[in-house]
């Protein structure tokens, strides 16, 4: 059996910006100090939500060493590390670790993709090269390219390739992966909404997005069914439920930021292409947060 980075929830945290686009550590500290407090079991830095694609490589490497200074050790850093350019994600990779990340999330090559067996031969390429656990990350909405359980399978027989975010939302196909791979890959859904399926399927937790700002209740879905309390963690989903929906009427992380802004936790905009999100759509997450008493 594999070591797991972690069980519970991990969040897929923001970074945070000034309004000139520059990076803004003083609240990076902030959030994350908040993150630990909240009870959250690792933080993934730079993925999607963090922006990982608009950071320079400079910028990438620096969020995920002050990210690594900030949480002190309290919990596991995961760096987003992928790329559609297998020598230059063993470069970024290698960065990282040297920072001090714990754990690389390494999403599939995007737009120049490749086929079932060039992600056998991708990452296998990765691993041989970098010894430090990796969580694939299976989001084909962004990146045209899916995973299967086959694939999968022939994956999880890398020694450090240890787990998976899996976020394309089929929950029969990642019943099968489990099936398949058993002990030798880790499940977490990618998706909040998800939470509770994937449990009742054996995944071990989340790679979150709601969680920047309910890190405990995140933590709470995922722990109350690992420990027996399948009906608190259903409880908890189904409360929450409009709020998850609510954070992703927009491309993500346009909805968290805003989100996270009118908590006054002042996290800034997001780099462009991501524009403010339209008055109409604001709200309904202004309506989502202020059913929570989050606003």
């Amino acid at each position: 059996m594999k070591k797991t980075v972690f069980n519970g929830c991990a969040t897929a945290l923001v970074t945070p910006m000034n309004n000139d686009g520059s990076v803004n550590y003083d609240v990076l500290k902030k959030i994350i100090n908040n993150q630990i407090e909240g009870n959250i079991d690792a933080l993934v830095i730079c993925g999607t939500t963090g922006e990982g694609a608009t950071l320079t490589n400079e910028e990438h490497i620096e969020v995920i060493k002050k990210s690594v200074e900030f949480a002190n050790g309290k919990v596991p850093i995961i760096a987003g590390t992928g790329s559609n350019d297998t020598k230059y994600a063993v470069e970024l990779s290698k960065e990282a670790l040297d920072v001090g990340a714990n754990a690389l999330l390494m999403v599939t090559p995007y737009y120049n993709k490749t086929s079932q067996h060039g992600l056998v031969v991708h990452y296998n390429y990765i691993a041989e090269r970098i010894k430090a656990p990796i969580i694939l990350y299976n989001v084909p909405s962004r990146t045209g390219v899916n995973i299967k359980p086959e694939t999968y399978k022939e994956l999880s027989k890398i020694e450090n390739v240890v787990a998976v975010k899996e976020a394309n939302g089929d929950i029969e196909a990642a019943k099968r992966t489990i099936e398949l791979c058993g002990d030798d890959l880790t499940i977490y859904t990618g998706n909040d909404d998800q939470i509770y399926e994937f449990c009742e399927i054996g995944g071990k937790g989340v790679i979150s997005v709601i969680s920047n700002i309910l890190p405990n209740e995140t933590h709470d879905m995922v722990m109350e069914y690992l420990n027996g309390n399948k009906e608190k963690s259903k409880e908890l989903t189904i409360k929450y439920h409009n709020l998850m929906k609510a954070l992703f009427a927009d491309v993500n992380p346009v909805p968290i930021k805003e989100a996270m802004n009118l908590m006054n936790l002042n996290v800034g905009p997001c780099r462009l292409p991501l524009v403010p999100m339209l008055e109409e759509i604001k709200e309904t997450l202004v309506k989502a947060l202020k059913e929570q008493n989050l606003i």
